[in-house]
């Protein structure tokens, strides 16, 4: 066998220099780990252009983090804010209607006062008016809870990637922004719920 012709080649003729390496970006890689660790050598926190490149980097990423946990708790008290708000908005109008959830008693109906009053549940009565405009009301409101939870699951499981970078510093600036947020958006509701679960 003529190794000679192989060797005559080189690496070089192979097209070896023409390929793209562009994608391994041997410089800096992002550490994946899967166990605890504290270090911050190589550390990307969820997205690699979200890489920790010296000791003030990862000090403003501590920071970051700790703003954006603490911003779920501001996300969810928001949604309280807006379903009592809705609630109370439904609460004003007068008939039965079932919003999906509950149905609201007429109380004409209710107090066996229907046969005693004249009826005006008929195709011109503003009471129908009001209902329709109430399930309107319960439609749009449940949409906007539906969008409010939504955003609270990917929040939640946002932050679950952060605490998933198993780095101790991490987790622990996941803590302090869960007890930070608890703080300033609470309003004395009890500390029962988890951030990654919802």
């Amino acid at each position: 066998m003529d190794h000679s012709m192989h060797m005559a080649m080189g690496h070089g003729d192979m097209g070896h220099g023409g390929m793209d390496h562009g994608d391994m970006d041997m410089g800096g890689q992002c550490s994946m780990n899967m166990l605890f660790n504290w270090s911050s050598e190589n550390l990307c926190i969820i997205f690699r252009s979200w890489r920790i490149t010296g000791p003030i980097s990862f000090f403003f990423s501590l920071v970051a983090i700790v703003i954006l946990t603490a911003g779920y708790e501001g996300i969810r008290s928001a949604t309280r804010k807006y379903e009592a708000a809705h609630a109370q908005r439904l609460s004003t109008f007068v008939g039965s209607v079932n919003t999906g959830d509950t149905e609201t008693a007429d109380p004409i109906s209710a107090n066996g006062l229907a046969n005693v009053l004249p009826r005006t549940h008929n195709e011109g009565s503003p009471l129908l008016a009001g209902r329709d405009n109430k399930a309107a009301l319960a439609r749009k409101g449940k949409l906007t809870m539906a969008a409010l939870y939504a955003i609270q699951v990917f929040y939640s499981f946002f932050i679950m990637l952060l605490f998933m970078t198993y780095n101790g510093p991490v987790m622990i600036a996941v803590a302090v922004g869960a007890f930070v947020g608890y703080l300033a958006f609470s309003e004395g509701l009890p500390a029962s719920k988890t951030i990654a679960c919802h």
